[in-house]
């Protein structure tokens, strides 16, 4: 048998060919591999992205109207202390039920937004113990939390009510007390270290300086005791001329004079209460309140056409004075 030689090039040839199939077989099952990885990978982070979605899903916010019947509450309870003649004894009853019915509201989860809080501390700070006060303390601080541009007064009276209450000093300088009809407005007990006047701006409170002014206001006589001595309106009218640059003994401050026009009214006396309204005017002609009040005054007299023009005044003093814009909106 004759001896065969290999050629070495064809075993060459056919190593190669060899190779190129398995390499190509290889790079196939890589590419389906990562082919198969690329698709488990896009499942995970579709899965991720859903669980994230998920999460981060923003549910809607719900928006509660004011508690109808907490406004009327609180306006009860203002109510009650807007008359001459206040019986105590009667409000004192009123507040201790009004009381009950907001702790009732807020067990039923009725007491909501921002209004509803502060209408319901406003109860609390007519209280007469420090576990009301303390509640009024709370209930504004939920107020202030659910909206920031609520007015803060109310949280600095229903704090220095609280500590004074404690027999702590107050710190803001809202409380003024009289211990008996016969001794005049104090300050309550007052530690002016604790605050600055700018806090007690931010929060609606005097400053100290205005405070001493406000003490001094409060104990000066109104000038509807001067009624009770007898004297005549235009006596009286004449007192307030006299003495209005002078340091007197009755308040004849704007809202003096405008509050003594407004006991007049209620008394009936609306033709001497006009002559009081027009003399707040002379004396303090830029402000809108005076005009307002002197208008006011005019239409109960049925003076429609003068008491429109006051309005007119009032309102181009002050464009925010709605009550002059819907009344001279009435009568055109």
């Amino acid at each position: 048998m004759p001896l065969v030689l290999e050629d070495p090039l064809n075993s060459l040839r056919i190593s190669t060919k060899f190779s190129n199939d398995l390499l190509k077989k290889l790079f196939d099952l890589l590419e389906k591999t990562m082919r198969m990885k690329n698709i488990i990978l896009a499942i995970l982070l579709f899965c991720v992205a859903s669980c994230n979605t998920k999460e981060n899903k923003v549910e809607p916010k719900v928006t509660f109207l004011d508690n109808i019947e907490l406004i009327e509450i609180y306006e009860n309870d203002q109510a009650d202390r807007q008359i001459d003649a206040i019986d105590w004894s009667i409000v004192s009853k009123n507040d201790s039920l009004r009381e009950v019915r907001i702790y009732q509201l807020l067990d039923s989860n009725y007491v909501r937004t921002s209004k509803d809080y502060h209408n319901a501390a406003m109860i609390f700070q007519h209280g007469g113990d420090s576990t009301a006060y303390g509640m009024a303390v709370k209930l504004m601080r939920k107020s202030i939390e659910l909206d920031t541009t609520v007015n803060k007064w109310l949280l600095a009276a229903a704090t220095d009510r609280y500590l004074l209450s404690k027999n702590e000093s107050q710190i803001y300088g809202t409380q003024y007390q009289r211990f008996s009809p016969d001794e005049p407005w104090v300050l309550g007990k007052m530690d002016t270290t604790k605050i600055s006047d700018s806090e007690r701006i931010e929060y609606g409170v005097e400053t100290l300086a205005q405070q001493r002014e406000k003490v001094k206001k409060m104990n000066q006589k109104k000038l509807s005791n001067l009624v009770n001595n007898r004297k005549t309106i235009d006596e009286i009218i004449e007192l307030i001329i006299s003495n209005i640059n002078l340091d007197s003994e009755f308040d004849l401050s704007e809202s003096g004079i405008n509050a003594y026009g407004y006991h007049l009214i209620r008394n009936g006396k609306t033709k001497q209460a006009l002559k009081i309204f027009k003399l707040n005017t002379e004396l303090f002609p830029n402000s809108y309140n005076t005009h307002d009040s002197y208008g006011e005054c005019l239409l109960l007299q049925g003076n429609i056409e003068e008491g429109i023009i006051a309005y007119k005044k009032s309102l181009e003093m002050n464009p925010e004075n709605k009550i002059a814009e819907a009344i001279i909106a009435e009568n055109k």
